[in-house]
Parts: structure tokens; sequence; C-alpha cells
């Protein structure tokens, strides 16, 4: 599949072409809410199947692993499948693999259905942008790849504040049907809207050149500085709990509203910078990047000093909303800028981003753990802020990556 990066500056989307995207959304809020719904309903799973919330909390680092390891491999197994038919397997899988959780008799099963889940997950996002990008002009794939990735938005206000109130109101279970019947409805919405998207005879001359991305200069130091962003945001992001408790001094219900005004500024954040990301990418990734940079070194510095005010509770409270604008807008535009890089192999591309942004959220993970148990709070922000600033360095020290019509 490949991009046409000639293509009009004028253009208004068909209804249809909406209702396409609306589609690709829904898929991508169905994924990922599966993939996060361990996160709310953590002590009901634990309680249910008789074993430990930190053995539960294993479902999401063994996720990411797993996705990691096997988006490249499926990304050049389906190269000459038509994506949609790619997409729908994808889908498919995420509905099976629910329906395996919601049934599962125990730990062991709840994790084989997951990873069948996992297995596709790396794929599913491989395609699913380049999918949205290919209903809209190039002029437009940025505000294309955005509107799908609003699904993930929302899948953090809404799908997983949901899935958490189901979980404790009618149990872990209960959650998971109502996953797999989206999952399923989504699967039906696709097969019916989506265009076949077969691939053009010549796509063996792509998976040649998917072969060779390690070769593409631009890709590999994008996917290099996505993975240097990645980790550093979730050394942090993994124990945004922790941080708006301890660090801002938010507690109970308003912490919950706290994390949802983290949501809705991702909303905000990503619908924003769609037309800027089409028109000036470098700008507009330079932007969030410096505002993630600054809110991390807000609550740094509210970490290293402990008094307590109301202007520290301000400060804190506006370092968590921006956090969240800068940090949700910034997966859509550097999609995006991945295709560009890459324009006749889109797919390809896509993956190998995937593949750095899923490493990033295990080292994040991992390596945050690591510092908050044995450095505390105060190093564990400060490190999250020092690679954001690296790979703001990065951004501004490149050139030609972010150009609109970037070739190989």
């Amino acid at each position: 599949m490949t991009l046409d990066t000639q293509a009009p500056v004028s253009y208004r989307w068909t209804s249809r072409v909406a209702v396409q995207l609306t589609v690709l959304a829904a898929a991508a809020f169905t994924y990922v809410t599966a993939e996060l719904l361990p996160v709310g309903a953590l002590p009901a799973i634990a309680t249910d199947l008789d074993v430990s919330e930190a053995l539960v909390a294993t479902l999401l680092a063994s996720y990411a692993l797993v996705a990691a390891v096997t988006t490249v491999p499926l990304v050049r197994l389906t190269a000459h499948w038509p994506r949609r038919r790619t997409l729908l397997i994808t889908l498919v899988c995420l509905t099976g693999s629910q329906l395996i959780s919601a049934l599962a008799p125990n730990f062991t099963v709840l994790a084989g259905g997951r990873m069948l889940c996992a297995l596709t997950h790396g794929l599913m996002w491989s395609v699913i942008a380049p999918i949205g990008a290919r209903l809209v002009p190039a002029t437009h794939a940025g505000r294309a790849t955005t509107a799908v990735y609003v699904g993930t938005g929302l899948a953090l206000v809404v799908g997983n504040p949901l899935t958490a109130a189901m979980s404790e109101l009618w149990g872990w279970r209960a959650a998971v049907v109502a996953v797999t019947v989206a999952a399923a409805a989504v699967t039906l919405a696709a097969r019916a809207v989506l265009p076949s998207m077969a691939i053009a005879a010549d796509a063996g001359d792509s998976v040649g050149r998917r072969k060779r991305h390690h070769h593409n200069s631009r890709l590999m130091a994008l996917s290099v500085l996505t993975l240097i962003g990645v980790t550093g945001h979730f050394i942090a992001y993994t124990f945004i709990v922790v941080i708006i408790r301890d660090v801002v001094g938010v507690h109970g219900p308003q912490l919950a509203g706290l994390l949802a005004a983290f949501g809705i500024a991702g909303l905000i954040g990503m619908t924003s910078m769609a037309r800027p990301l089409d028109q000036w990418p470098k700008a507009a990734v330079l932007g969030c990047l410096l505002a993630l940079a600054g809110a991390l070194a807000a609550l740094t510095a509210l970490a290293l000093d402990a008094r307590a005010g109301v202007l520290a509770l301000g400060v804190g409270v506006a370092a968590i909303v921006v956090w969240g604008a800068a940090s949700t807008a910034l997966p859509p535009m550097l999609q995006a800028v991945a295709m560009r890089c890459a324009p006749q192999d889109p797919d390809g591309a896509s993956g190998l981003y995937v593949t750095a942004f899923q490493v990033g959220i295990m080292a994040g993970s991992l390596v945050g753990g690591l510092l908050y148990v044995h450095a505390g709070v105060e190093t564990m922000i400060a490190v999250s802020t020092a690679l954001v600033v690296v790979a703001l360095t990065g951004v501004a020290g490149t050139r030609g990556i972010f150009d609109a019509n970037v070739k190989m």
C-alpha cells in the first residue's frame, strides 16, 4: 500500500469517510479498553481467581512484550493481504480472546486468552492508521490518523472507567463480556463499511523495501526517538496515581477527577493538533514534547519541595492536565510521521514504530518500578523528565524526518 503524496490541498470529507473513520476509532477504542481492563478490575480478578494482585499486574507487562515481539513478523506475513482482511483478523482475535477471558476458570487460561489479543495488537496498530490515511488525500493523512486515535483517548476517559465500574458492581467477567460484545459489533461494522483495500500487483517490491527499513535513516531515527520518549513518559505514567496522591496532594474522589481531567485534556490536545500535524509536523511534535517536558519538570520540582500550599496544588494540577494533553497528542503525530518516512510502505513503517512504542512501554514500566522502589518518586520523575528532554533535543536536531512529503 502506498500513500499518495500528490493529493490536492482542497478536500472535504464525505459522510462515508466519516463513518469509516468512526469505525476505525471504535476498533482502537475497543482494543485499548481490552488491553487496560485489568488495571481497573485488578482487585476483582485477584479475588475471583484467588491470586495475588501483583500476579494480575503482570498481565499488562506480558501483553506489551508479546505485542512488541510479534508486530514486525506479522506485518511481513500479512504484507500481501488486503488491508481490511488483516484488520478483520485482528478484530476476530480480539473478540475470541475476550470470550476466552470471560469464561476463564483460572489465571492461566485468562493469561492465555489475553495473549491471543496481544499477538495481533501490534498488527492492528500497524494497519489501522495506514487504512485511515488511505481513505483521504495525503494532505489530510495527519487528521485521519488523529481521528483514529480519538478511540484511544476515549478508551482512557470512558472505556477504562466504565469497565472498572462494571467490575465493582457486577464482577470483572461482566466487564469482559461487554468488551466481547463491543469487539464483535466493531468487527461486523468494519466488514460492512470498509473497502477491501487490496494490495497492488507490485506488492512484492514493497515487501522487499520493508526488509530494508533498517536502511531508512529517517525512520530508524524516528523509531529511536520514539523509544526514548515513550520510555520517559511511561517511567512516570506507570505511577501517575502515586504522583497525583503524594506529589500533587490530591486524594479520594478528587484523584479520580484529576485522572479524568488528564484524559479529557488528552482528547482536546489530540484533536486540536490534528491540523497543525498536517501543516507543520515538526513544530507540532516539538510543541508537544516541550509541553510534556515542562509538565514533568514542574512535577519534579514539586516532588523535591515537600511544602504544600495552594500554589503548589495549582501547579501540580496544571502539570497533570498539560501532561495529559501533550502525551496523548504525540502518538498519532509520530505514527503519521513514520508513514511519511516510508510512503511506499506505510504498514511496514507503522510496524517498526509500534514495536518501538511497545518496547518503550515495557522499558518505562520496568525502569519506573525500579526507580520508585530504590530511589524514590523524586528521582523517578526526574529521570522521566530527562529522557523526554533527550527526545525533544533529538527532534529539534533532526532534518528531513518531519517534511510533509518525505520519500526514501
